[in-house]
C-alpha cells in the first residue's frame, strides 16, 4: 500500500480543483510544490493591507454556471468588472474597441458612423493577410491598429507584427456600444480577500511539500503515491527529448507609492512599442480599496529561456508538432494525469482550467463534477 492515493505535482487550480474532489472521495494527496507556496500564478501576497497579484492581473470570468457556483461555494466573489483603459502618446482610450473608442478617434457618435471608418480602413488590405499586421487591419482598422496593437502586440511577442503569423490575432472585441466591460461573459469578479482564500479552501486537508522539485526526485514521488497529477511543464517531464518547448515569459516590477490612488483603474495598458512595459497594474482596484497608500506593478514582456517562469505558449507550427510528440507519449502513461497549462502546452483562462480538472475528476471518480 501506498501513502497517499494521488501525488500532486504543482500546486495551481488544475492540481487544487482536482485534490478537493480526490478529498471529497475519501483520498489522501500530497502536493509537491517548487515554489515557496501554494495557489501556482494566482497566488496574492499582500502588501499595505492590499492583495497583490504576484503573477499579473488575475481577473476570474465565466459563463459556465457550474464553474461560477463551485468557485463560491469556495469563496465569496465580489463585482469587479474588468474595463482597461489604454495610454498612446499621452491619450486614454476605453478598451475594448467600443463606440467610447470611436468617437474618441475619429468623433463619431453612432454605431454606424463607426461601421463606415472601420469599413473604410478595412479595405486598406486585399486578399489573404499574410501577417498579423495585415490581419489587424483587415480585422479593425488602421487606424486602431497603429495606436492600440502594433506596439502593444510587438512588445507581448518581442517581434515586429510584419513578422508575426496572422493566426495569432484571430478575431479582436469590436463592440458598436458605449460598454467598457471587457469581457462577453455572463459573471465575473475577484474572491474578495484574494485568490489564496480560494487556494486555501483547494487543499484543505492535503499534505503539502514546498520549495521541493518532483522531477529531481521523480522516483521518490512514485513510490509515495498510486497515481500522479502533474501540471508541470510536460517537456520536461520527458527530460526534453524532443526539444524544448517555447514560451514567452513575464517581469514584474512592484512598489509601494504614498499616496491613495496612482491611476483610477486596476489595469492600463501601454501601447506605444518605446514605453518598454505592456501595462500598469494598481491591485487595490480589484477589491475596491480605500487604503491610505497604493501598490503597483509593472508588466515587462520577456524571451523566455529555462530557469524563467514560462507564461504563454508559443503556438506555431513547429512547437504545435513537438506538443504532439510529447502529448502522444503522456497518452501512454498509466497512473500519470497530464493537466493544465504547462502539461497541456496552451493557455488557459483560469475557468477553463477549472472545467478541464472538473472533468477529469469525473472520469477518475465517476461522479457527476464535470462542468
Amino acid at each position: 500500500m501506498k501513502k497517499y492515493n494521488y501525488v500532486l505535482v504543482g500546486s495551481g487550480l488544475f492540481a487544487g480543483v482536482f485534490a478537493w474532489h480526490a478529498k471529497k472521495h475519501g483520498k489522501s494527496c500530497l502536493v509537491v510544490e517548487r515554489r515557496d507556496h501554494l495557489g501556482g500564478n494566482i497566488y496574492c501576497e499582500e502588501m499595505e493591507g492590499i492583495h497583490v497579484h504576484q503573477y499579473g492581473a488575475h481577473i476570474f470570468h465565466t459563463s459556465n454556471k457550474k464553474v461560477w457556483d463551485f468557485v463560491n461555494g469556495l469563496a465569496e466573489f465580489n463585482r469587479y468588472t474588468n474595463s482597461p483603459v489604454a495610454y498612446y502618446k499621452g491619450e486614454m482610450y476605453n478598451m475594448p474597441f467600443n463606440m467610447n473608442t470611436f468617437h474618441k478617434l475619429w468623433g463619431v457618435r453612432t454605431p454606424k458612423e463607426a461601421m463606415e471608418k472601420i469599413s473604410e480602413q478595412q479595405a486598406d488590405i486585399k486578399g489573404e493577410p499574410k501577417n498579423l499586421e495585415e490581419q489587424a487591419i483587415r480585422l479593425v482598422g488602421r487606424d486602431i491598429y497603429e495606436r492600440l496593437i502594433k506596439g502593444y502586440t510587438e512588445k507581448q511577442w518581442g517581434r515586429d507584427c510584419k513578422d508575426l503569423p496572422s493566426f495569432i490575432i484571430r478575431r479582436l472585441p469590436v463592440r458598436y456600444t458605449y460598454d467598457n466591460n471587457y469581457f462577453n461573459d455572463r459573471y465575473q469578479g475577484i474572491p474578495i480577500g484574494g485568490y489564496n482564500v480560494l487556494t486555501e479552501k483547494l487543499f484543505a486537508g492535503c499534505d503539502v511539500e514546498l520549495g521541493r522539485d518532483f522531477l529531481e526526485d521523480r522516483e521518490y514521488y512514485r513510490e509515495m503515491g498510486e497515481t500522479v497529477v502533474y501540471t508541470g511543464p510536460i517537456d520536461a517531464y520527458y527530460d526534453y527529448r524532443f526539444g524544448k518547448l517555447e514560451y514567452r515569459s513575464l517581469r514584474f516590477e512592484t512598489e509601494v507609492l504614498d499616496e491613495p490612488n496612482y491611476q483610477g483603474n486596476a489595469v492600463v495598458n501601454y501601447t506605444e512599442r518605446e514605453i518598454p512595459y505592456t501595462r500598469i497594474i494598481e491591485h487595490k482596484h480589484f477589491e475596491f480599496g480605500t487604503q491610505e497608500k497604493t501598490v503597483i506593478t509593472r508588466e515587462y514582456p520577456a524571451e523566455w529561456s529555462p530557469g524563467m517562469e514560462p507564461y504563454y505558449p508559443v503556438n506555431d507550427e513547429k512547437n504545435a508538432g513537438l506538443y504532439q510528440q510529447y502529448h502522444q507519449l503522456a497518452r501512454k502513461e498509466e497512473h500519470v494525469i497530464f493537466g493544465g497549462r504547462l502539461a497541456e502546452y496552451q493557455y488557459y483562462d483560469m475557468d477553463k482550467v477549472i472545467e478541464s480538472a472538473m472533468n477529469r475528476a469525473e472520469r477518475e471518480f465517476g461522479e457527476n463534477a464535470g462542468a
